[in-house]
This record gives C-alpha cells, structure tokens and sequence, in this order.
C-alpha cells in the first residue's frame, strides 16, 4: 500500500528536503565520496550513539540572518549602469550550559552593507544608519548581489564566535554552526549543521541506509572531495513524521582533523543535536531548526530594525545624491 507524508515544514520556508516523494534530495552531487572512511562500504549500518558518551557541559550555537532593504542603481558620469543591493545582516550565538539547564545569547552584532561594481559609490547614509561599499568584481551582476552577502555575513559570525568562547569553558565546550562550515574550518571543536538536503552525496547502496536511521542513530563518517568537503555524516533527530528522510540533518566538520578526530566528534553530535530538536507544534521547520537556534534567528531579524523605516531612509539618501 502506498504511504504518504507530510513535511512538517512550513511551506514558506521551502522543504526539508529538495525531492518531491520523501525519498531524500533529488539533485545527484558530482563531489568525488570516499565512503570507506570509519568502516567499509559493504559494512555501513546505522551508528549509535557510543556507550557513556555524552554532550559537553556547554554549546555554543551560532547563526546569522540577512535582509534585502532595497534594490539601488547607479548611474556613472559615463553613461554606465550599475545594479546594487542595500542590505542589513545580522549574527549572534547562544551559549546553552546544559549542566544548569540555562541558555543566553552572549553576542550578537549587526552589519549594513551596499554591495555593487560601481567604482563611483562609497557607502550610503540613510538616516543614522551606514551602509559600507562591499565593491563586487566584474560587472555586478544582479544575480551576484545575493551571493556576495554571504562573505561579509560569515566573517561576522567567525568573530562573534571567537568572542563568545573567550573566557568560555576550558577547551570541553562545542560550537555548532548552523549551516555549512565554509571559512570557519579553523574553528576548534566545530561542526557545521546542515537542515535542508538539496543534493545527493551517497552511492545508492549507502544512501539506503540513512532511511533506516531511528532517532539519534547516525551513518558512518564519509569524506566529500569538494572545495567545501570534509568529514561527514547524516543523523536523524526525534520528532519527525516518519517519512523516509524527516528528520534528516547532515553535519560535517573540518577535513584538517583526523578520521579519529572525525569520529569522535560524529559521535558527540548524536549525544548532542537531539537535545535540541524542535517540535513541529512550536516551529514550522521542525525537528531540524533547533531550538536555540530558533530563538536566535527571532532576536537577530528583531535587531536589523524596521524594513520600511530603512527603506524610506535608503530612498531619501537616493534622492539627495541625485
């Protein structure tokens, strides 16, 4: 009998998954996958959590939100045309200390920023608030301007990173990013946190083995060749709605540690990520948005300030450069 399921996901925030049937990501990866990494191909099976592993007494948990406040043209003494993209973005991290069973946020910070190729521009006023020229390579594309927010914003949380932990909790702490590692590989004790599948990694006789994932099981460690590859696993939370992947979050941590170093951080994870699971009564993105992370993302959006405050002032600083 045919089964189906619902993704407990909201559908404004997209799918948990790219694929349409609940069989996981539709898009095949070309990363070169090197599956015989904890154990051999032949002998991948669901991993449990090791025996008297446990989470450490504090995490870190670290994100960043962005904002498109308005859409600019310039216009060149020369006659050219430049697209540019005014945004606000924001990141901050919490530190959960689950020996007391307390969590705060204790740092967060702000960026603005005006990213276009125009050689002409340096930065907008808009009332009181600055937005810094983030100058971008060849013609600036429109179809750039997104992208090119992700390096400013990244920079901003591997800072804010460091500033947490200083002081923090002598070297027995984990940071968890939400989303991949990037440029903050360097970071100790780090994973990277993925919530959305949107490609296949796997050959297909391991990839039949995340299906059969219960809640906090994992699969064995895998490396991606990739620009961004490393170490990685799938996992699967609690709370999903029983659908073939629900649930399914792949971490990764940095390809500078060692397969050891790798396997005992896949295994930190599975004491550590269900903890935090979300339920679908409370986030529309549930289990996968955890939820520090959850409470993170509400605190930072209400930080970048009113939207339509912002673009009025990027429209009157528009119209007095004019």
């Amino acid at each position: 009998m045919t089964r189906m399921f619902v993704d407990a996901w909201d559908p404004a925030y997209g799918a948990s998954f790219e694929g349409g049937d609940g069989a996981g990501p539709a898009s095949p990866s070309s990363a070169q996958v090197d599956v015989d990494v904890e154990v051999p191909a032949a002998e991948w099976a669901p991993v449990d959590v090791p025996r008297g592993a446990r989470p450490p007494d504090v995490v870190f948990l670290v994100d960043g939100v962005r904002r498109n406040d308005a859409q600019i043209w310039t216009a060149e003494d020369d006659g050219t045309t430049f697209a540019g993209l005014a945004a606000s973005f924001a990141a901050g991290v919490v530190r959960c200390d689950l020996a007391h069973g307390a969590a705060e946020l204790v740092a967060a910070r702000v960026g603005r920023g005006l990213f276009t190729a125009s050689p002409s521009v340096a930065g907008v006023q808009a009332g009181s608030v600055h937005y810094e020229i983030h100058r971008i390579a060849g013609t600036g594309e429109a179809s750039k301007l997104q992208a090119a927010v992700q390096g400013p914003l990244t920079a901003l949380e591997i800072d804010i990173s460091a500033e947490a932990r200083t002081g923090g909790s002598d070297g027995a702490d984990l940071l968890i990013v939400d989303g991949p590692l990037r440029d903050r590989r360097q970071l100790p004790r780090t994973i990277g946190y993925i919530k959305t599948q949107q490609s296949r990694y796997l050959p297909a006789a391991q990839e039949a083995i995340v299906p059969r994932l219960r809640a906090g099981q994992r699969t064995p460690v895998f490396h991606l060749g990739t620009r961004w590859g490393g170490w990685s696993w799938y996992l699967r939370l609690p709370n999903g709605t029983g659908a073939p992947w629900s649930g399914i979050v792949r971490v990764e941590c940095s390809p500078e540690l060692s397969v050891e170093q790798a396997i005992e951080l896949a295994g930190l994870s599975g004491a550590t990520l269900p903890r935090f699971a979300s339920a679908s009564y409370k986030d529309p993105r549930a289990p996968q948005n955890l939820v520090p992370i959850a409470g993170l993302e509400r605190r930072l959006r209400g930080m970048l300030g009113d939207s339509r405050v912002l673009h009025r002032a990027l429209a009157l600083a528009s119209a007095r450069s004019r």
